[in-house]
């Protein structure tokens, strides 16, 4: 029998143990989910960067047609006997493309744009499977933190979705008997646009994941309304400026009128709405999509300046010098479309372009960030 305790008897001596609580794992430090999520959202970054990349030299050398089919699995296997090859290009021999631009084509050349277009779809499906095997790694080691699992399930629905639309413009472009030499700008503009929207997601997530959620929590106390309003309208005008981009490239319309300011010698270009329908113009017409592009590149760059103008005046050294960066970018990008445009749009110039366009819409997605959540910094800038 267990020996009686008189009533007020020290239970004993020893202070209780409290148990410690205990973070989750996305606050584990460099060592938790937090770091390898991010981790892995960095390489995803790398690949659709890359991805956009390819996709612009795809469409710079006329390869995008070459795969009349569209095939999620057996596609990845490319021709791998002559007469395999042979089947390929009788595919192709019977589009639009081929009679009206490219019957000169032999064998070896079909070849060299076939390889683009393949190559490109490969990478397509190499994103897919990096997103695929992530995810599922996290999710049933059970390291994805809480809120983040509908965050990361976007990314893989976007790039499905994209995979689709990939395929709804070149379908545009497969056709016979109507002339048709390449896809429909506004679908070329969908897909490009919606490749920049899972860049940006993913470089907000690898934001917000590389600073901790109670630093977060803080810094979104002292968020600079104003100056993040002021970046998500920039954010927007950048991205509509991107789209109206991609309908220059889908019609090659950078190619026409090489000189700047002015186009055929006047403000505004000749014979701009000759196409009929009306509204057609504005998708087809080669003038009026390059003048629309050039007007919204001057209205970007006056609201860019207001914006740095504002951002300027922040209270946070990190914010002022994300708003630095995106003006000495912008500077550049100015240049580069100058020069494309005097010089026609040569394969080299109008890709480093789509490249540059890549690291000011990063930019501009960063510098929103730092004034939603501002880096503190004391008086001497530490």
């Amino acid at each position: 029998m267990a020996e009686k305790r008189k009533l007020f008897e020290d239970v004993g001596s020893a202070e209780p143990v409290r148990p410690v609580a205990q973070t989750g794992v996305i606050d584990r430090g460099r060592g938790g989910a937090r770091e390898a999520i991010r981790g892995w959202l960095m390489g995803l970054f790398a690949l659709v960067f890359i991805m956009i990349a390819v996709g612009g030299l795809t469409r710079l050398t006329d390869s995008g047609l070459s795969i009349t089919e569209w095939a999620p699995v057996t596609g990845a296997i490319p021709p791998l006997s002559e007469a395999d090859w042979q089947s390929e290009f009788e595919k192709y021999q019977q589009i639009d493309e081929f009679k009206v631009q490219n019957s000169w084509m032999e064998l070896s050349d079909f070849k060299v744009i076939y390889w683009w277009e393949w190559g490109h779809r490969q990478l397509g499906r190499v994103i897919g499977l990096v997103w695929g095997i992530g995810f599922l790694y996290f999710l049933l080691r059970k390291q994805i933190p809480t809120g983040w699992t509908g965050r990361l399930l976007l990314l893989g629905g976007l790039g499905g979705l994209q995979g689709a639309i990939g395929w709804w413009m070149v379908a545009s472009g497969v056709t016979t008997g109507q002339g048709t030499t390449d896809v429909a700008s506004y679908r070329l503009a969908t897909h490009l646009g919606l490749a920049f929207v899972i860049l940006g997601f993913i470089t907000w997530y690898v934001l917000l994941l590389g600073r901790r959620e109670q630093d977060l929590m803080q810094a979104r106390r002292a968020k600079e309304a104003k100056q993040f309003s002021l970046a998500t309208g920039l954010m927007h005008f950048a991205f509509l400026q991107i789209l109206l981009g991609a309908l220059v490239a889908g019609i090659d319309a950078g190619r026409y009128f090489p000189e700047w300011p002015l186009m055929a010698g006047q403000v505004f270009p000749p014979n701009a709405f000759d196409i009929t329908p009306v509204w057609r113009n504005f998708f087809e017409n080669p003038g009026l999509v390059q003048f629309m592009h050039r007007v919204a590149g001057y209205l970007l760059v006056i609201f860019a300046m207001v914006v740095w103008r504002h951002g300027r005046r922040s209270a946070h050294a990190n914010t002022r010098f994300a708003f630095n960066a995106v003006m000495a970018v912008m500077a550049v990008q100015i240049l580069l479309g100058i020069i494309a445009v005097l010089y026609a749009a040569p394969v080299h110039i109008a890709l480093v372009h789509q490249a540059v366009a890549v690291i000011l819409w990063v930019l501009i997605i960063r510098a929103r960030f730092q004034s939603g959540y501002p880096v503190a910094t004391s008086i001497r800038g530490t």
